[in-house]
């Protein structure tokens, strides 16, 4: 009887997980569909098929986002923000977690109360800021302000992981003669992998799919990343090229898919290591 019972919920969790799936999946394939058809067919039924395959949508979507261009750009913004989160995050985490103090103690809670304050509150204020620091209006710049955004929630992360690495080690390190630095990247950024992969997933999502924060700091069309030339499709007063806006964000979407093809295994691992030790 129990075996039943058990059984029964596994399937019940499977049939569950299949229908979250489909309803996940379902805009996206819908997108992918509805990318190979003419805009007519389109705004006559979105569920069919398409009658004949339109590849002409993605060329005409790649020449008018300016498709390297612009994935050049979001590579930048997100490597530049990326690097820095990481570098900056991993060595404030480590150094916050191994001090005790209350002066350390006031400085990750000033970090952790950061993650509290909403984005919207503070556009204004930054986008002034990026202004008189001559920072606004390209990819470099945009990544260095993502560095500052998203450096409070690494740190909360990393500072979590590095409690669960013994100080011997440390000592062990000094006593063979390794100073601060080759202490850090010899012996514990190493063992901050697992953690390390979970904030370069999240974060690598969060600021090649983000919109906003590109919009505000992005004044020339040469320097817009993927979204934002894909926005430039859409039309005034609704007249909008739906078949060509679909091959766009298909494309826009590619090299996500990509990246997550090819590093499946690190960044399951790491997020399942990361939120287990973290």
């Amino acid at each position: 009887m129990y075996r039943i019972s058990r059984h029964a919920g596994s399937l019940a969790v499977l049939i569950f997980l299949l229908c979250a799936s489909v309803i996940a999946l379902l805009p996206i394939l819908m997108g992918l569909i509805n990318s190979f058809k003419t805009n007519g067919e389109i705004l006559n039924n979105i569920l069919a098929i398409p009658t004949s395959f339109q590849f002409d949508n993605y060329r005409e979507a790649f020449h008018k986002t300016h498709y390297l261009q612009s994935l050049w750009n979001t590579v930048i913004v997100t490597a530049v923000g990326l690097v820095g989160i990481i570098v900056c995050a991993s060595m404030a985490g480590y150094k916050l977690s191994r001090t005790p103090g209350k002066l350390s103690a006031f400085f990750f809670t000033l970090f952790v109360f950061s993650m509290l304050i909403p984005f919207h509150s503070i556009m204004i204020t930054l986008t002034k800021v990026a202004k008189d620091l001559s920072v606004q209006g390209s990819p470099h710049g945009l990544g260095m302000i993502y560095i500052g955004l998203g450096v409070s929630m690494a740190i909360f992360l990393y500072h979590g992981f590095v409690k669960s690495i013994p100080r011997e080690l440390d000592e062990a390190a000094v006593m063979d003669g390794c100073g601060e630095l080759s202490l850090f990247f010899v012996v514990i950024f190493p063992l901050l992998l697992p953690v390390t992969a979970t904030i370069a997933i999240l974060n690598a999502l969060w600021m090649w799919n983000d919109f906003l924060l590109p919009l505000l700091m992005l004044t020339d069309s040469d320097d817009y990343t993927l979204l934002l030339s894909t926005n430039m499709l859409f039309g005034r007063y609704g007249n909008n090229d739906w078949s060509a806006i679909l091959a766009a964000l298909i494309l826009a979407m590619l090299p996500v898919v990509a990246f997550y093809l090819l590093l499946q295994k690190w960044i399951l691992n790491g997020i399942a290591d990361g939120a287990v030790k973290g």
